[in-house]
């Protein structure tokens, strides 16, 4: 695992600092960890990213939460502008950010914020305009809303194995019954190992499985049609209804504004 803690924003003396980037479509960074949290903002384009816990996908003007000192693995699915916001874990703690990966809506404030504060420097007054702008970008972070943007990995070895075939191949066609095969399980003993290993039931993971993959694909540029019909959506509106129901737009408006 790659370890980033000697790079210059692990060691600045402020609570948060921000960098912008722009990636080619596939850039991988292997699995690593920071010693400070990142909220990762996708400017434009998908990002996925991938922890011992369970899958994520960052769709346009949204951010991932990774807390500091857990191992991921980021991908970029298509080309990307991400504007990362490095913050120290005791700075993270006094604000309430979580300590598990999330996904976040983000305001209109905190994009003007994030973009005004990648021209921050590592270093500057502790009681400038500079300070106060970096203070209100961290307590935004710290209320934006939640989005069900994960399909979360059970530890349970038969469990793992069956949800992982799952995501090779996502469909809300797949049953209790044909994911209980597959893990090798009594359809009672799944139901009841799935939730008590992800904290959810097997249907609403299916769903969020789904809607994950829904989000890279059209982000890659495929039709709503086609997206709702590979994953075995009874219809393009029931497949509308589910993503607007999560990103508070329906899909053909989301990715034509973005």
């Amino acid at each position: 695992m790659k370890d980033t803690h000697d790079l210059p924003y692990e060691h600045t003396p402020h609570d948060v600092t921000v960098t912008r980037r722009d990636y080619v479509d596939g850039e991988l960074f292997p699995w690593h960890t920071h010693g400070r949290g990142q909220f990762a903002y996708a400017a434009c384009g998908v990002i996925t990213v991938e922890t011992e816990a369970g899958n994520w996908a960052v769709p346009p003007l949204r951010a991932i939460w990774v807390p500091a000192d857990m191992g991921h693995a980021m991908q970029m699915r298509g080309p990307v502008t991400m504007l990362n916001s490095y913050i120290s874990p005791t700075a993270a703690q006094r604000v309430g950010l979580p300590t598990y990966c999330q996904v976040f809506g983000v305001s209109t404030l905190l994009q003007q914020l994030l973009e005004k504060a990648v021209d921050v420097p590592l270093r500057y007054e502790q009681d400038g305009r500079e300070s106060f702008l970096m203070g209100l970008l961290l307590h935004e972070i710290a209320v934006m809303p939640a989005l069900s943007l994960n399909a979360p990995l059970p530890s349970e070895p038969r469990l793992a194995y069956a949800c992982n075939a799952f995501l090779a191949a996502p469909s809300l066609e797949m049953s209790i019954d044909d994911m209980a095969k597959l893990a090798a399980m009594s359809r009672r003993t799944f139901t009841r190992l799935f939730r008590m290993h992800t904290g959810i039931s097997f249907i609403e993971w299916r769903q969020q499985a789904c809607l994950l993959a829904a989000v890279v694909r059209l982000g890659n540029g495929q039709s709503i049609t086609r997206v709702a019909m590979e994953l075995g959506y009874s219809s393009s509106s029931a497949f509308t209804s589910a993503f607007k129901s999560v990103l508070g737009e329906v899909p053909s408006r989301y990715f034509q504004r973005r």
